[in-house]
């Protein structure tokens, strides 16, 4: 078997048996909404937040089968993480978007990286991170006040 097939495959498998995906009840939950207005992805993504640590992460949303597949695996990588770990995160997984060869402990991510040679793909794969971006700049501004 092919790489090409087996990091299709993680992609499939993420997209037909997605992790985390549902809302949580709880209302001390930090919540962000963004969409792809280019081929219609959206994501609603909630992060349980605790001593500057991501305990819990989870999203909802509609779209294709990379941006749902990399917020699944967005949300296995992130939980247990620091704030800080979580903004590494998701600069790597933005380098890896421009073609670096980068190592994730959570392996699965790196099924993304031939988006890369798609760059009409790049905003579907780069979704849920940017959501998660935006989640920890908001609750640090937050802590902030």
């Amino acid at each position: 078997m092919q790489l090409d097939d087996l990091y299709r495959r993680v992609i499939m498998d993420h997209y037909k048996h997605p992790h985390n995906r549902g809302k949580f009840e709880n209302l001390d939950s930090i919540t962000v909404n963004l969409n792809n207005p280019t081929c219609g992805d959206k994501i609603a993504l909630q992060m349980q937040i605790e001593d500057g640590i991501v305990v819990a992460a989870k999203y909802d949303g509609e779209g294709c089968s990379i941006s749902m597949s990399s917020a699944s695996m967005m949300t296995d990588a992130v939980k247990g993480k620091t704030l800080e770990d979580a903004l590494l995160l998701v600069d790597d997984f933005s380098s890896m978007m421009k073609g670096e060869d980068i190592q994730f402990e959570y392996e699965d991510i790196e099924a993304l990286s031939g988006v890369c040679k798609f760059p009409a793909r790049i905003k579907c794969a780069t979704l849920a991170w940017n959501a998660l971006r935006k989640g920890i700049e908001q609750t640090k501004t937050e802590e902030g006040k």
